[in-house]
């Protein structure tokens, strides 16, 4: 089954994640399919936190990937964000 999850990276207490598609069978840090974004839980107030290619991750959905339970609420926080920029910039 194919999965989109995060991929831990970075350094002892400063973690880094990439969103990545995955076969389920594959190690948690193994081999991906495809990275459609990142996650960082530290950064700072001038570093960007996340990005998600929203386009890809729905591509997969559609395909029958499953998120995990993080990356859903990842991508429904991302959806906000994105929604709410886009409001701001039409009014």
């Amino acid at each position: 089954m194919v999965v989109i999850r995060l991929a831990r990276g970075g350094a002892k207490k400063r973690p880094f994640y990439n969103i990545v598609v995955a076969d389920s069978r594959h190690r948690r840090d193994g081999r991906f399919i495809e990275r459609v974004g990142f996650y960082n839980p530290v950064a700072t107030e001038g570093e960007e936190g996340l990005r998600l290619a929203l386009d890809r991750i729905d591509h997969w959905k559609h395909q029958g990937a499953k998120l995990s339970d993080t990356v859903a609420g990842l991508v429904k926080r991302a959806a906000t964000t994105t929604a709410a920029a886009t409001q701001a910039n039409a009014g």
